[in-house]
């Protein structure tokens, strides 16, 4: 299995397709590419559609770039000029061809049994996944908000964040909302609940992701900005709102 060819290794269908958008992320896009790698899972058996959306310190050639160096890796990189992360993973999604699909940030990282977890749910009948979301810091401070909003999130039953999806479903309930910059996570997994499929909470693996919108501010005043945001998009309210 180890010693198959990269030719191989594509001619395989994939099993799960995870589609990056990315806006100006040259810095951080590699680590997110490196978590791909880096799972306990066979990577012929992966696919990865990093969509450029629009960006202008040279994103999708890191991206190339990294392909290049892993041959190994099944890697697309294509562009969607029009700015938005919903638009830009709806690109994504419509030339994946895994059955599931798993949305990760540029700017975050998947634990390395992230997508062994997400498969062992949708085997147990989960036909949509809402991702555990931990802070890639050591700040105690980024720690604890991250924590607080995930415990909230799982202890409430609030499907939101980053999430995997069966792809069938994914379009059965008519994919991202390209009008939201915000809460469009829960907004999909909310109309594929009331569908009347089911969606669990992935609490064995992470998300480690960026917590740079919480130092915009000086005084830690990010904290409080994006708390309020987020909640006020849960209420329906500034989904299209800049984030």
């Amino acid at each position: 299995e180890a010693n198959r060819s990269p030719m191989r290794q594509r001619s395989q269908r994939p099993e799960v397709s995870i589609v990056i958008p990315a806006r100006n992320e040259a810095a951080t896009i590699v680590r997110a590419l490196d978590s791909v790698l880096a799972q306990a899972w066979p990577v012929e058996r992966l696919e990865v559609i990093v969509v450029d959306n629009g960006s202008s310190d040279g994103t999708a050639a890191v991206a190339r770039r990294f392909a290049q160096h892993h041959p190994e890796l099944r890697l697309r990189v294509v562009r969607e000029p029009r700015p938005g992360v919903s638009r830009a993973r709806n690109r994504g999604a419509r030339l994946a061809r895994g059955r599931v699909l798993l949305f990760l940030d540029a700017d975050s990282r998947l634990s390395p049994t992230m997508v062994a977890s997400v498969l062992a749910h949708l085997h147990r009948g989960a036909a949509a996944m809402s991702l555990r979301v931990v802070a890639d810091s050591n700040d105690p401070l980024d720690r604890a908000f991250f924590f607080l909003a995930t415990w909230l999130k799982e202890r409430v039953r609030v499907p939101t964040q980053l999430c995997a999806v069966r792809r069938d479903v994914f379009w059965a309930v008519g994919s991202f909302d390209e009008r939201l910059r915000v809460a469009e996570d829960y907004d999909l997994l909310r109309r594929i609940r009331d569908a009347g499929y089911r969606v669990a909470f992935v609490t064995e693996s992470a998300v480690l992701t960026s917590t740079r919108r919480l130092h915009r501010w000086p005084l830690r005043i990010g904290f409080l900005v994006t708390t309020l945001h987020w909640l006020l998009a849960l209420a329906g309210i500034g989904r299209d709102w800049p984030y």
